[in-house]
């Protein structure tokens, strides 16, 4: 297969290039396009076969559920038994936006998309290309991330083309995502609404709204914890060489990180570091250093988490040690991508 690639304007894009691409998901097969967060593999939502292919292209377990991303709030009603007050609040405050709410789903709602579970996961992204294209497809569009199952989230069309030239027939590039990492999801059927995973919309922006949320222990890596969602128990995110994560005190990481840098140059590895801009140059010279931006702005950390995670695929190392950051706003989202794509091998110094 030859993907089709095209270039379009990130507020204003070429209607002409959206008509392919909405054309192309009514007929079954996959797009890949930006949305606010992170690119976007899409499929027609109602259509078991063409969700399928985002499995096959992926590389994707069967059992991790799929979002399911609409155009107009009022679609919500097909695709959901019932909208709980919480929801219809989360809706009014963060739609169009990057929060995926998970409801109890209808009969309409495929079970490939579910993972067998009862529920559904819907999002009403804000980037106008990605509201478009799904206005004009006329359906529900089926979107995990669109890179290799595993692999950090393309934040560009560049990162797409890398994973999945050749598996797609279309990829849409509206250039670098705005927030970099991917949707909140927050599952509204329980007592208390819980939030599965954080990510563009904050855990304090949600107890506003909300005023109480549950956080899922399985958000945390704990071994003896049943994740609550099918998703979470697989690996992502990760670059091509072993990732340990430092948490804690910004100086003790940057004396442990000087010391364990140090050793494994001396062992002959060849060594790589995530960090932020302030600790950068107080790293030994002779390792690939990839900076995801200030440790003072967890946006901007989370905009270039995933480019620098991806740094590593043309600078290839043995190791890598990364540099964590609080866990306040955005610096949530970003200390979940980091545990993943570790493997939860975290030191806590």
């Amino acid at each position: 297969m030859v993907t089709e690639y095209y270039t379009v304007d990130k507020e204003h894009p070429d209607i002409t290039v959206l008509e392919r691409g909405a054309v192309v998901l009514r007929r079954g097969r996959l797009v890949a396009f930006p949305t606010e967060t992170v690119y976007g593999l899409g499929a027609n939502g109602l259509d078991e076969r063409a969700v399928g292919g985002i499995y096959e292209a992926k590389g994707r377990p069967s059992d991790n559920p799929l979002i399911l991303h609409i155009a107009d709030k009022r679609e919500v009603e097909k695709l959901a038994r019932e909208i709980p007050a919480n929801a219809a609040a989360l809706m009014d405050a963060f739609w169009p936006g990057p929060l995926t709410l998970v409801l109890k789903r209808t009969p309409a709602v495929p079970d490939v998309v579910t993972g067998g579970l009862d529920t559904v996961a819907i999002r009403l992204p804000a980037s106008p290309v990605a509201r478009e294209l799904i206005r004009l497809a006329g359906i529900p569009v089926a979107a995990p991330s669109a890179n290799t199952s595993g692999r950090p989230s393309p934040t560009t069309a560049g990162d797409v083309l890398n994973d999945l030239d050749g598996k797609i027939e279309v990829i849409i590039d509206a250039g670098p995502c705005d927030i970099g990492v991917e949707s909140t999801v927050i599952d509204c059927t329980t007592p208390v609404p819980t939030l599965l995973r954080p990510g563009g919309v904050t855990l304090e922006q949600l107890m506003a709204v909300l005023g109480e949320v549950e956080v899922d222990p399985g958000l945390a890596g704990r071994k003896d914890v049943v994740p609550r969602s099918p998703g979470m128990k697989y690996r992502h995110y990760a670059p091509n060489a072993p990732l340990i994560l430092l948490e804690g005190n910004p100086g003790r990481i940057r004396e442990n990180l000087q010391e364990k840098i140090k050793l494994a140059l001396e062992a002959g590895q060849k060594v790589g570091a995530v960090v932020s801009q302030e600790m950068a140059g107080a790293l030994p010279a002779g390792i690939v250093t990839a900076i995801y931006g200030s440790r003072r702005d967890p946006g901007e950390a989370a905009a270039g988490l995933y480019t620098a995670l991806r740094h590593f695929d043309s600078h290839p190392v043995d190791i890598i040690y990364a540099e964590g950051i609080e866990e306040q706003g955005l610096g949530l989202a970003v200390m979940n991508r980091l545990r993943k794509a570790s493997g939860y091998r975290i030191l806590t110094v």
